[in-house]
């Protein structure tokens, strides 16, 4: 396969390129002005959530019980995303919420990268010393009551339980990711990141997110973590995969701006990828 330059590629026409886009001068980026070739410094998404229709999902990222004390300070704006997109979905089929809990089980057979960064401390439930193993059973992971999934939503599965950092890595007896599968079934291209840790799970999720063509929004004041690592985490997310909201922001789009899109206008659904298919 001959790679072509920039030049060569620009005179040929790509389906799957928007050509006058391609074209235009980049505007999202800062570079260091004595840097050898004008070296950026960094990138942003540049895009805006009522910049086209939209086929939209809120994400809970482990907002459950045993997470309680570090999820206090966001609850507040939890609580009225949850409301905001639970209430849009009532009058639009382009909105769904996913909730999710995560923990390691002693007998989960997942011992390898997670097991080595963290060591054996938090398997002492009697002297816990640190909030990434289960200590409380299946008490503690039930989502926090004041964003709960109701009996009709956990019937249909929009809460699961999930074993790794990326919400995306649980998958179906096929192969496939359970959340992929049920945000395929929504037509869903946006996804709205919010929960804990900000520094694992919901950077993960960011990255798994954008990786499989979604658009990817993290809500910078719905997120948390239990280490110093909460600003650097969302720095890296916006400079990176993902638009870093606000809850008002979001909330006054899903209220005054959200328009449904077309089901498979922006994302393809035959690849994990996301890839659109002629």
């Amino acid at each position: 396969m001959k790679a072509l330059t920039l030049k060569e590629a620009l005179k040929k026409n790509c389906k799957h390129r928007d050509m006058e886009l391609a074209k235009k001068p980049m505007e999202n980026h800062s570079y260091t002005p004595d840097g050898p070739h004008g070296m950026p410094l960094s990138f942003w998404a540049e895009w805006e959530l009522a910049d086209r229709p939209r086929r939209i999902a809120l994400l809970v990222d482990d907002c459950q019980e045993e997470y309680r004390p570090y999820a206090e300070g966001i609850l507040p704006n939890l609580q009225k995303l949850v409301e905001t997109f639970r209430d849009k979905k009532t009058t639009h089929d382009g909105v769904g919420l996913v909730w999710s809990s995560w923990s390691r089980l002693f007998d989960d057979g997942i011992s390898n990268a997670m097991d080595r960064w963290y060591g054996p401390r938090g398997l002492r439930p009697e002297n816990p010393e640190n909030a990434c193993y289960v200590f409380q059973g299946s008490e503690g992971l039930k989502p926090l009551k004041e964003i709960a999934p109701n009996k009709e939503e956990i019937e249909d599965g929009w809460f699961y339980h999930s074993l790794h950092l990326d919400m995306f890595w649980t998958f179906n007896e096929d192969g496939t990711s359970y959340l992929d599968e049920k945000l395929k079934a929504l037509g869903i291209d946006t996804i709205v990141i919010t929960g804990l840790w900000t520094d694992e799970c919901i950077l993960a999720t960011a990255f798994a997110g954008y990786s499989r063509g979604y658009d990817v929004v993290v809500v910078e004041d719905a997120v948390a973590t239990a280490t110093a690592n909460h600003e650097p985490a969302l720095s890296v997310a916006k400079h990176t995969v993902a638009k870093v909201l606000t809850t008002d922001e979001v909330v006054d789009y899903m209220e005054n701006d959200y328009v449904t899109g077309e089901r498979g206008a922006v994302k393809g659904t035959k690849h994990p990828d996301g890839r659109k298919t002629p």
